[in-house]
């Protein structure tokens, strides 16, 4: 149990995101409880990318199919874009978005990707996963891990190097992208280039010092994090039995994984959960860069993407993607 007389006060926030912070706290406040979410869902529904916002003036031609999901369980939607036009085989990065476990779909916070599409020239494939509580691990981690398996199996045919993919994701997208290695690692599965994972969600335990230290301000508080940890698991969330493919922090081998890209702000619920698992990789001997942004809340960069830090931070993950997949 974290000593809580020993922590400070809340880091303070970057001057430029706070309007946006601000804003967000209108349809999104820090402490999001489990009665709220079916509003919030229809919210996150109604700022999904359109047709025409994937699209981007003609400059990205894109497909959604269904694919095979796991053993019994219903197909899998993947969006795939690539550069209008683009035909040989190219880079990848295929995509878990975020939502706390609860909310979004494929084609929510992909602006970042699709720049991406075009700047890089990657082909980007975005997936859709069950939601808790409704759904229950294991059914979303295993939605994203046949869904990447599809992906690599069929590369050619959709016109990517299958050793040139990145896997990534931001906040529980980033949690369920960095549970799908460990997976793939322990099944000798497909093997990714690198995990690129932003804000990722990684710990049910909920009782580090950033988790207590930001609760009530901020985006995603430790409710939040408790109301998404526990449609997920249930009563097991923060007990001894949960296992390291629902919350990576409490894998006990972290080598043999794809290098890492991991970032986080420093005024935000994940912020120490982050940091550990970026020594405990590099502990295990493993490869991994780690950014803490200065002043960032939780996806502040999604929110204010035009704001200096945040305009710094996406510029990191692009020099990292191009290292990554020598481009």
């Amino acid at each position: 149990m974290t000593d809580t007389s020993r922590i400070g006060p809340p880091p303070p926030f970057d001057a430029e995101l706070v309007p946006a912070l601000e804003s967000l706290a209108q349809v999104m406040p820090p402490a999001i409880l489990p009665e709220m979410l079916p509003g919030l869902r229809d919210f996150m529904a109604s700022g999904a990318a359109t047709d025409d916002d994937i699209r981007r003036g003609g400059a990205v031609e894109f497909e959604e199919l269904q694919v095979p999901g796991p053993t019994g369980a219903p197909d899998i939607s993947l969006l795939i874009c690539r550069r209008t036009g683009s035909m040989e085989s190219r880079p990848a990065v295929y995509f878990t978005h975020g939502g706390g476990m609860v909310l979004g779909g494929n084609r929510n916070l992909i602006g970042e990707m699709l720049d991406w599409v075009q700047q890089l020239g990657i082909v980007l494939v975005s997936v859709e996963y069950r939601l808790a509580p409704e759904h229950p691990f294991p059914a979303g981690l295993e939605d994203v891990y046949a869904g990447f398996r599809w992906t690599m199996t069929r590369a050619e045919d959709l016109g990517i190097d299958p050793g040139r993919v990145v896997v990534s994701g931001p906040s529980a997208g980033g949690g369920l992208t960095a549970a799908m290695t460990l997976l793939a690692r322990d099944l000798n599965g497909p093997v990714a280039a690198g995990q690129l994972l932003v804000c990722p969600m990684l710990d049910d335990r909920n009782d580090s010092v950033s988790a207590r230290q930001m609760a009530g301000v901020g985006a995603w508080d430790r409710t939040s994090n408790d109301t998404g940890w526990t449609a997920l698991l249930g009563e097991r969330r923060g007990g001894p039995d949960v296992p390291a493919h629902a919350a990576p922090a409490r894998a006990e081998d972290l080598s043999g994984l794809p290098p890492l890209f991991i970032d986080v702000g420093s005024a935000e619920t994940f912020r120490d959960e982050v940091v550990t698992y970026a020594a405990r990789f590099w502990q295990a001997g493993g490869v991994a860069e780690l950014h803490v942004w200065p002043g960032g809340f939780h996806g502040f960069d999604a929110l204010a993407p035009e704001a200096d830090l945040s305009r710094r931070a996406r510029a990191m993950r692009v020099d990292w993607l191009r290292r990554t997949l020598r481009l």
